[in-house]
């Protein structure tokens, strides 16, 4: 399909019969006058004054539960850049369909016309009250990290910016995989990563909670190696500057058994992969255009695991494989926040699901495909459902015995059949 054909479809798509991909449906009835009595005045006062008694009490009464807000100013719109919050709402309101169709999340989109972190923290903060989570979304860094630090230290609901800890994590899954398929030690590895902005930070520290060390990452921007000589580094940057004397990417590259790229396409040579040590990892995630194709990778190298940010090349890091499953396990046990052990088991989940055989139903919505855990298949597809099943326990679980749960879940056998009733299988 080329790119015109492409633009016809997706704005029909959008616009066709009722504007836009959401709409709210109600959840009870409201066909008689006892109806109309019972979901408004009178009745309504009833849960309200419950409520004003026992706080609690709206996880009992009210959506709260299981209703998380998509929030953007529109300040770095997937590859568009800031294009405002208006603009921004496809995308949110994709997001929300996500959320829904994967996990059976309901979602409000957000869009603020705001764009200094304290703005932004005001407005989020004080939409606490109805809801059960918020999913921060392209808002550009440096912003973003304060932005969400700020929000989790004020709130008692999870806050979780997806561009950071979503492709983070994705990430996490990929390279506990293909480290053991190569057969490295997590020790020995030298990893570059290109890119310093928010997903890219974040997948650093999350491969340091895997037991990565800092002295093992060599850490690039646009101008190069974040080193300690440079003296133009933001907080974040200097957190990871290394103590090695290089001046180019391609220098980095040299030996290195894992490059991370977060970045911008094309900026890897063919030269650059040929340096690198034996059985390379390279996560060439940019998108649409990675920081260097599959082909060309595989021109200079035949012992290369490759992932990309691209559905139709192999091992897709897709953030659909996160944040719905990770929300569903936060919000079942009304966790307070979502932490790092709560990230590391999404991870660990994801990893280990792909390494159990395929279903029929993944194959019905791949084609006809088979997968099988290997170079070609580090992680599971989104259409597999046992993500549901797999990631939303091991997050729960994680959130109950790191403390920040308020709800505990008696049996988790009996959570995961509930989750499973939750979402409808290809099949059907």
């Amino acid at each position: 399909m080329d790119n015109e054909q492409l633009k016809k479809q997706a704005l029909d798509y959008h616009s066709n019969s009722r504007p836009g991909k959401l709409e709210i449906k109600t959840s009870k009835p409201c066909q008689t006058a006892n109806d109309l009595s019972l979901a408004y005045t009178p009745g309504v006062a009833y849960p309200c004054l419950e409520i004003e008694k026992n706080p609690s009490e709206v996880f009992k009464y009210t959506a709260k539960d299981n209703l998380v807000a998509v929030i953007t100013n529109g300040t770095a719109v997937l590859g568009l850049g800031n294009i405002g919050p208006l603009a921004s709402k496809p995308v949110m309101e994709g997001k929300s369909v996500l959320f829904k169709r994967f996990a059976d999340v309901d979602v409000f989109d957000i869009e603020i016309n705001e764009q200094t972190v304290e703005g932004m923290v005001k407005i989020i903060s004080s939409l606490e009250p109805t809801f059960g989570g918020i999913n921060l979304e392209d808002i550009k860094a440096p912003e973003c990290f304060e932005i969400e630090k700020q929000l989790i230290e004020k709130m008692n609901i999870p806050v979780f910016h997806d561009d950071q800890h979503g492709t983070a994590i994705i990430t996490a899954a990929a390279f506990i995989n293909a480290i053991d398929i190569v057969g490295k030690k997590i020790s020995n590895l030298k990893i570059v990563f290109s890119g310093a902005g928010a997903a890219s930070i974040a997948c650093v520290k999350i491969l340091l909670d895997l037991g990565v060390t800092k002295e093992q990452i060599i850490l690039c921007d646009s101008k190069g190696p974040v080193t300690r000589s440079r003296n133009d580094l933001n907080q974040y940057k200097q957190e990871f500057a290394t103590s090695e004397s290089l001046s180019t990417m391609k220098e980095a590259m040299k030996n290195a058994d894992i490059f991370i790229g977060v970045s911008l396409g094309g900026i890897v040579s063919k030269d650059m992969i040929k340096s690198m040590a034996a059985n390379p990892v390279i996560f060439a995630m940019a998108n649409p255009t990675p920081e260097i194709f599959p082909e060309e990778i595989k021109e200079v190298r035949n012992d290369a695991i490759i992932a990309t940010g691209r559905s139709d090349y192999p091992n897709q890091v897709n953030n659909v494989l996160g944040f719905p499953f990770i929300f569903r396990g936060a919000l079942d046990v009304r966790a307070k926040k979502i932490n790092k052990e709560m990230k590391i088991a999404a991870a660990i989940a994801l990893a280990n699901l792909a390494q159990k055989d395929i279903t029929d139903e993944v194959r019905r919505a791949y084609g006809g495909q088979n997968f099988s855990f290997g170079p070609n298949y580090l992680i599971p597809k989104p259409f597999d459902t046992r993500v549901l099943t797999s990631v939303a326990p091991a997050v729960a679980k994680a959130a109950i015995d790191s403390g920040v749960s308020q709800k505990n879940i008696d049996n988790i056998d009996s959570y995961i059949k509930q989750l499973g009733k939750r979402i409808t299988p290809l099949s059907e």
